[in-house]
């Protein structure tokens, strides 16, 4: 376990350059006590590593100096092939340079550990995508991406709700969520989110990205504009009564109806019962829950069950089932 540990602070210094004790025994889930030691350990095996005092100070290898451990262990070996996504890296351009990195480490992988590596990657494929969807047309992709990863500006033409819009942005990160592209970039500003698919041009500018002045986390943001998306969307609540059939169809609707009927308590009235999921809006709810009738009934609010009644009235007007039957000659 410990020479790991000291494995990892050298190949953390390497590539990161300079991190200070909090960032190295955070990273390595240690205390700094700990850390301390293990530099210890490394200083007197000869690796030329010394800390820089002051607010910006943390550890650091002598420049020039790098290890040529690359050792990984068999579990390792196999999660790089685990993590392969053909299909998004060939979208970035990136496909043929992702199987030739995974051949080469093949080739240097120990022979014992060669099957056992492909055998993750051959019994297990990554589908992305939701069912009966296809993936969005993406041909600004590459494009940002190279904008991403070279620091530099991008000017969009970019589609919404509100109609199109030309602006010039800082990027931040790409996002891949359930099969769709996310550019995560500066404007005016402030972080934003842009949809790949609704890029309908984009140009790579040669001028450097701004960096924020906050030290931004992509991870970090992407979660919290979430859990805000999620705040946001739901702005209502609605009171139905569901049978055992009618549960299991709302937690199929989303997360977030599935959150509450788990969290819901057992009040029962007769077989069916009683709980309060979270709705977008009447005419939204309207649809939605309208087609998991009868098994789940809106109680409340009178708006909402009012909406549904009108609903299922013009469905049987469409369908002749309010017209009087005609007699039987």
């Amino acid at each position: 376990m410990r020479s790991s540990r000291l494995l990892s602070i050298q190949m953390l210094l390497q590539s990161r350059g300079r991190m200070s004790a909090t960032a190295l025994a955070a990273a390595l889930e240690v205390s700094v006590r700990t850390l301390y030691r293990d530099v210890d350990a490394l200083s007197a095996a000869g690796v030329p590593i010394y800390a820089e005092r002051g607010r910006a100070g943390g550890f650091e290898l002598m420049a020039g100096w790098q290890t040529t451990l690359t050792g990984l262990t068999p579990a390792e070996a196999q999660a790089v092939f685990l993590g392969g996504l053909p299909g998004p890296a060939t979208q970035l351009g990136l496909g043929r340079e992702v199987e030739s990195a995974r051949l080469k480490l093949l080739t240097a992988l120990p022979a014992a550990w060669r099957d056992d590596a492909q055998r993750i990657s051959a019994r297990l494929h990554l589908d992305p995508l939701e069912w009966y969807r296809d993936s969005d047309a993406v041909p600004h992709l590459a494009a940002v991406a190279d904008a991403v990863w070279s620091e530099r500006q991008l000017t969009l033409r970019y589609r919404s709700w509100r109609g199109a819009s030309r602006r010039t942005v800082d990027p931040l990160g790409l996002v891949l969520k359930a099969g769709v592209w996310y550019l995560v970039a500066a404007a005016e500003g402030q972080a934003r989110t842009f949809r790949i698919s609704n890029i309908a041009d984009a140009d790579v500018l040669n001028s450097r990205a701004r960096k924020p002045r906050k030290a931004f986390d992509l991870a970090t943001y992407w979660h919290d504009a979430m859990q805000r998306f999620e705040r946001e969307l739901y702005t209502g609540q609605a009171t139905v009564l569901a049978s055992s059939a009618g549960l299991v169809q709302l937690r199929a609707l989303n997360s977030a109806v599935a959150q509450a009927v788990d969290a819901a308590a057992a009040q029962r009235d007769g077989r069916r019962t009683r709980l309060r999921i979270p709705i977008e809006s009447a005419e939204q709810a309207t649809t939605q829950l309208l087609r998991l009738a009868p098994a789940v009934e809106v109680i409340a609010p009178k708006a909402l069950r009012a909406s549904i009644a009108e609903r299922v009235r013009q469905i049987g007007r469409v369908y002749g089932v309010n017209r009087p039957s005609r007699p039987t000659p």
